[in-house]
């Protein structure tokens, strides 16, 4: 199944290429809502748990029935419908790898690793509605935890890497203020138990929802968001208030 076609997209990350750009972080500002919701005197964050980018009881998406119908080619032998599937999430995968190691060299060779891999185990997958992007970001958590040989969670990038693409069409002061209440809202984060990291990390700049950061982290959804609930508890407690 591993033909020469079907490898070919993973040759977009090798070294001599022009480094990818770092997507900007989608659930900031969902995060930052929480945040500020906790932070209010008596506030609970009224914000659901289970928001983020993408809800947990999201209604029939044909985008991933889409996807669905790829995986099943691909674990027919249809290399192409794989790299089609590559395609949607190869973004997504390098960003976390990105944010687990801050390094894009190390990041473009785990991303290329992780595909490598899901294809050779693309069979071993069983579709059950969830999306497949939490599997391929379960391979690329175990890869991260073997190359560091610790599962220590930590938030490396710079603040301004991660920062560089989240650039709209708004004006300029309202691009500064927004990059700087993200900023410290990102150092928050860095300040945060390993743990919390990794959780704030899967929800909120990764996209994945509850079950899927579960699966990813090996918790149940309870823990996850008791975990999260505490996450976002002592962020309100670390962000600065005048930059609330």
């Amino acid at each position: 199944m591993a033909s020469p076609h079907a490898g070919s997209c993973y040759r977009r990350h090798g070294r001599g290429q022009q480094v990818r750009p770092l997507l900007a972080p989608s659930g900031l500002a969902d995060l930052r809502a929480l945040v500020l919701a906790m932070a209010v005197p008596g506030g609970t964050g009224t914000v659901p748990l289970g928001g983020g980018p993408r809800g947990d009881d999201a209604d029939r998406d044909p985008e991933r029935e889409r996807i669905a119908g790829l995986v099943a080619l691909a674990q027919q032998g249809d290399a192409e419908a794989f790299g089609m599937v590559y395609d949607c999430y190869v973004d997504q995968i390098y960003r976390y790898l990105y944010y687990r190691v801050g390094s894009h060299a190390l990041a473009e060779d785990l991303t290329s690793e992780t595909f490598l891999r899901a294809l050779r185990r693309i069979d071993s997958f069983t579709y059950t509605g969830k999306d497949i992007g939490a599997w391929f970001t379960t391979i690329a958590r175990n890869l991260v935890t073997d190359h560091v040989k610790s599962s220590r969670f930590k938030l490396e990038v710079s603040t301004a890497d991660m920062l560089d693409a989240d650039r709209g069409d708004d004006g300029i002061e309202a691009q500064v203020i927004a990059r700087l209440q993200n900023a410290v809202l990102l150092d928050a984060v860095r300040r945060l138990k390993p743990e919390q990291q990794e959780c704030i990390v899967l929800r909120f700049l990764q996209g994945l929802n509850v079950a899927e950061t579960a699966g990813v982290m090996g918790r149940t959804e309870g823990a996850v968001k008791q975990l999260q609930l505490r996450a976002v508890r002592a962020l309100a407690k670390l962000l600065p208030e005048q930059s609330r």
